[in-house]
């Protein structure tokens, strides 16, 4: 299966603002170290750790909302790790992210097809408003919510104008950073069963970052389990789940409640 990232010895710091003096710069904190992997194009991987492992720093890396400071990200073969903002401009259609909290992500001024209507404009799609239609349909949702304002929707239903924003761009990947962790489990589940329609309807790609193996076991291919900034393990999740190799990997999986006292995951 063809690569869609290609990622070599990823390192990325980041200034310590708590510990900033008063003259001069803040030290910084390497918060991902010398990170080799790839991605296949119809893949859903996903990114698993505890605070401070650096998963959403990684993702962030992934779409070039953060600049490595060593290694390579090559994304569909092209070197993408220090383009500048106007070298990144045709590529920024191509990768797209979904934000774990809707509310702050979608303009509370706006109606709903205001929301998914402004990026592809900036890109400058046509046929917007029906574009808009289409991409309401594949997340779910009537045609009318495109008049409605973030306020007036459940959590789930922002969630879905949060994913019908990004795929209305027809990017070839995108980024989920913990977006069904404020969700009730009945929303968790249908916003779990989209994406994974949607990945295979339209071709996509997908990094799922969550703290939650139990949630990354029912849509990944792969697991991807960090630690402290480092691939700890990265394996099928089948896999993963039947033999943990690696000591943090396994309190991960010893911390994940199960129905039943007397059950395992293999």
């Amino acid at each position: 299966m063809a690569e869609l990232y290609t990622v070599d010895n990823l390192r990325l710091s980041l200034a310590d603002m708590t510990r900033k003096p008063l003259l001069g710069a803040a030290p910084r904190i390497e918060v991902l170290r010398g990170l080799s992997f790839s991605i296949a194009k119809g893949e859903i991987i996903g990114i698993v750790g505890g605070s401070g492992s650096g998963k959403s720093t990684l993702g962030r890396a992934l779409i070039r909302l953060l600049e490595p400071s060593g290694g390579s990200i090559r994304f569909d073969g092209q070197d993408i790790t220090h383009l500048g903002e106007e070298a990144l401009r045709p590529h920024r259609r191509r990768f797209q992210m979904i934000f774990q909290d809707p509310m702050s992500s979608l303009n509370p001024r706006h109606r709903v097809g205001q929301i998914i209507a402004g990026p592809m404009r900036l890109h400058g799609f046509d046929q917007v408003e029906a574009r808009v239609v289409q991409a309401l349909d594949h997340v779910g949702l009537p045609r009318g919510f495109a008049q409605r304002y973030p306020h007036e929707l459940s959590g789930g239903q922002r969630q879905r104008v949060g994913i019908a924003r990004a795929i209305a761009l027809e990017p070839e990947f995108i980024l989920a950073d913990e977006i069904v962790s404020g969700l009730d489990v009945s929303s968790q589940a249908q916003v779990l069963r989209l994406l994974e329609d949607l990945v295979r309807e339209l071709g996509l790609t997908l990094a799922f970052i969550s703290h939650d193996l139990s949630v990354i076991r029912r849509l990944c291919h792969r697991i991807m389990v960090l630690y402290r900034g480092e691939i700890v393990e990265l394996r099928q999740t089948a896999e993963l789940f039947a033999d943990p190799q690696a000591a943090y990997t396994r309190e991960l999986l010893e911390a994940i409640p199960l129905p039943d006292p007397d059950q395992r995951w293999i």
